[in-house]
């Protein structure tokens, strides 16, 4: 049986309670929060939007759209009621310099409940909410702000963003969440790593020849159109998620599973990449973006078909990067990042490759063994070691797949990140969080690509959907006598 630690009641206050983020994943995250008895009925979550609903027409409009996106738990209606009790609607718009701000007052008349304010909104709009909310005396000791990402679109903006937070709120009571961090299978590393000696002490440049960390999906760019066409995969992914894994993926053991002790060693890590320049660009990033092809059984459009607009966008679907990270532990290993849209299989996975033997015994020389570590859309290890053919004759070796699922394992799972990581804001354990230093330092580290791309020094390569990306994208790990993980299984 799992162990239940409850939250305090508090006051959770979403600015852009109408979007998708808010529908598709806060409040089914809430709801099943609820239904696992995290928090009580004192909670409440007041949800803001500029759209004049009434709080009966949303709480109906939050009630199909739990239901279909979270089923299992909405089909219970006395905890669905139950929850929607919690919810309550206060049109608003926050933009205007004249709105009226006293219906949120009201709400949040209790300054010594614990006080989140998550905003879902434009990150244009972070700084001007944060100045709204302290203009209208609604920012208290115990008040903690969410911030969605992007955390701007590189490192000046992201800078501008957390100058005008920091601002009003105290950088300990500042959350960037990255979803990313709030999947079971990241968080997992450290258990991984630190929890079994046996491991760390292969966790090294010594025993790891090569490092794949990849994020794939099927589908393509879909209703965010808009968003992605000025964002693409490096800044959607890349600069944030990926990068996020290979901090927790590759740092060394923190003093303490306190927060700045986590958020130190991954600031280490960010720290320690090597340095882009143009010609490192060129010669080590990838950059392509879909054309029409078979996804699964589906015959399916290109990216600019997709967009639906009349000119033709550079903006990549896909990206993958060679890179080192200069310390003693990793300094010959490199690591290879990829993410990509309409792409063979939905998958996150890390793989650590490791080296061969430098002789063999057997007739035959195994490959080397491997480790994969699947973080979604099934969570999972799989040991990758040689083991004796059993066929008769001869003293052969092949490989052999040792394989645990969460699953299988556990009783209990988190469905969706988000489901932890909006109850520790709660808490206030911003460990899973990202700390403004991480951010800066991700995008400095990101800056000499965009630069590169803007300059259109480095090509923007197509590949049929349904594929694993560019030609180009194998080259880069030949180089290395190496092969992406679908390569190995073929």
């Amino acid at each position: 049986m799992a162990h239940i630690n409850q939250v305090d009641p508090f006051d959770f206050v979403i600015f852009g309670a109408t979007g998708d983020l808010t529908m598709r994943k806060l409040l089914p995250a809430f709801l099943r929060r609820f239904h696992a008895k995290e928090f009580a009925d004192e909670a409440r979550i007041i949800c803001i939007a500029r759209s004049a609903h009434s709080e009966d027409d949303y709480r109906q409009q939050v009630s199909k759209t739990l239901r279909e996106f979270a089923p299992e738990t909405a089909k219970s209606t006395a905890t669905l009621n139950r929850f929607l009790k919690l919810v309550q609607y206060i049109p608003l718009d926050a933009t205007k310099a004249n709105s009226d701000w006293s219906s949120l007052e009201k709400a949040l008349a209790d300054p010594t409940r614990i006080r989140v304010f998550y905003l879902a909104t434009s990150p244009a709009l972070y700084s001007p909410l944060c100045a709204a909310l302290s203009k209208h005396d609604l920012i208290t000791d115990k008040a903690r702000l969410v911030l969605e990402k992007p955390i701007g679109v590189d490192f000046t903006t992201a800078t501008e963003i957390n100058d005008g937070v920091g601002k009003f709120f105290h950088e300990s009571a500042i959350y960037r969440i990255d979803h990313y961090l709030g999947k079971e299978g990241v968080q997992n590393l450290l258990a991984l790593r630190f929890g079994n000696p046996v491991l760390e002490k292969l966790w090294s440049s010594d025993a790891i020849s090569h490092v794949q960390i990849t994020a794939a999906e099927t589908v393509g760019v879909g209703t965010r159109g808009a968003y992605y066409d000025e964002s693409g995969a490096l800044r959607d992914m890349m600069q944030n998620h990926l990068l996020q894994v290979l901090c927790m993926l590759a740092m060394d053991a923190p003093a303490s599973l306190s927060a700045d002790d986590l958020r130190n060693e991954k600031l280490k890590v960010l720290n320690a990449l090597r340095p882009m320049t143009s010609e490192m660009v060129r010669q080590n990033v990838i950059r392509g973006q879909y054309t029409a092809g078979l996804c699964g059984q589906e015959n399916v459009c290109s990216y600019q078909d997709d967009l639906g607009k009349d000119r033709t966008s550079n903006t990549e679907t896909y990206v993958a990067i060679r890179t080192k990270i200069r310390t003693s532990r990793w300094g010959n290993t490199p690591f290879y990042l990829r993410t990509g849209k309409r792409m063979a299989a939905k998958t996150t996975e890390i793989v650590l490759q490791f080296r061969p033997q430098i002789w063999s015994i057997f007739s035959n020389t195994p490959s080397p063994g491997r480790l994969v570590i699947r973080i979604a859309p099934e969570e999972g290890l799989s040991l990758v070691l040689a083991s004796k053919d059993p066929g008769a004759g001869g003293f052969r070796v092949r490989n052999a797949d040792l394989q645990m699922l969460y699953n299988d394992q556990f009783n209990i799972t988190y469905r969706d990140s988000y489901e932890r990581l909006l109850l520790d804001a709660v808490r206030g354990n911003p460990a899973l969080f990202i700390r403004r230093d991480e951010v800066e330092a991700s995008w400095r580290w990101v800056e000499p690509i965009l630069a590169t791309w803007r300059e259109d020094l480095s090509p923007l390569e197509p590949y049929p959907a349904g594929s694993w990306g560019p030609a180009s994208a194998r080259i880069l790990l030949a180089r290395d006598g190496a092969l992406w993980h679908e390569d190995m299984q073929t």
